[in-house]
């Protein structure tokens, strides 16, 4: 004779909630410590954050007005490179993505020159320096990211035909004292209408025709498209070239010294560079030293 009980399917369907009941009672009782709440414990995620770089940070590719993510690898400053980020500005939230040539690249372009003058401690233009600005791509842009990178880059030469330096070492601070970098004593060399074609950096315990002087800022105008549009630039260079040397800002220095008006090309008047590099010539002769302060005895008027 069997022992096995026959079980009624109505007292089957209790026994299955007698058993399921058990179970959540068994593991409420498991959970020492917790309140068996899986939601109340996690902490909230954090909403998604734009990227962004960093400044004073070198990058060993080439400058580039636009920078995503996928190409942005800083190295180390003491290692090989070809850029270096002086600063990380923000343009406002509420704008969409600049255009070449639009205001607030040349205003981005007006913070960067002041902002890489302070990283460097010396106008930058007056070194084989040149600044560029680098903003987000399309899909950075549409992701959030609101950043501009003033970037410098070392060149071979400030004349046409420039090329990047692969450099090492940071440019902080770099123009505060002496440096190779630093623009100062030229050989100006003529072409077949007489100007100068060419200036090239040459010692100043050599004997020379031209010196850098400075910088000339120009107005904010739309850049020069005849020979009359120039005119201003050579009277700013000559006011520059004045008082470097100490002498008098008047008729007579034109008979003094010859002066080179290098200012940026058109592309990069239109992103925003004011900044026009002023040289004096000795088209007549030529001197050794620099005439920094030379007075009219450095520099006196040309009687023949």
């Amino acid at each position: 004779m069997s022992s096995a009980r026959t079980v009624l399917p109505g007292a089957r369907a209790v026994l299955g909630v007698v058993v399921v009941a058990t179970l959540v009672l068994t593991g409420c009782a498991a959970t020492s410590g917790l309140d068996a709440d899986l939601t109340d414990d996690w902490a909230a995620l954090a909403p998604p954050v734009p990227f962004t770089p960093a400044a004073a940070t070198c990058h060993e590719a080439d400058f580039t007005e636009v920078v995503s993510l996928t190409a942005y690898q800083p190295v180390d400053c003491a290692g090989a490179h070809r850029v270096e980020t002086a600063h990380v500005g923000t343009f406002p939230a509420d704008r969409p993505r600049p255009p070449t040539g639009s205001a607030q690249l040349r205003t981005a372009f007006a913070d960067c020159d002041t902002r890489a003058t302070g990283y460097v401690g010396h106008e930058w233009r007056g070194a084989r320096l040149r600044l560029g600005v680098a903003i987000p791509s399309p899909d950075g842009w549409s992701g959030g990211a609101r950043w501009y990178r003033c970037d410098l880059t070392e060149v071979t030469t400030v004349e046409a035909g420039a090329g990047t330096v692969l450099r090492t070492g940071s440019l902080r601070g770099a123009l505060r004292g002496p440096s190779p970098l630093k623009l100062g004593c030229q050989q100006a060399a003529t072409g077949r209408g007489g100007g100068v074609s060419t200036l090239s950096p040459v010692s100043c315990d050599k004997r020379h025709n031209a010196e850098y002087v400075g910088v000339w800022a120009a107005p904010d105008r739309p850049y020069p498209a005849r020979d009359a549009e120039w005119a201003p630039f050579y009277t700013g260079c000559r006011t520059v070239l004045a008082r470097y040397v100490g002498v008098p800002d008047d008729i007579r220095l034109t008979v003094r010294s010859g002066v080179v008006v290098r200012p940026p090309a058109a592309g990069r008047w239109r992103a925003g560079d004011r900044g026009v590099r002023c040289y004096l010539w000795l088209s007549h002769r030529t001197t050794t030293g620099s005439l920094a302060g030379a007075g009219p005895a450095g520099l006196p008027v040309r009687t023949g």
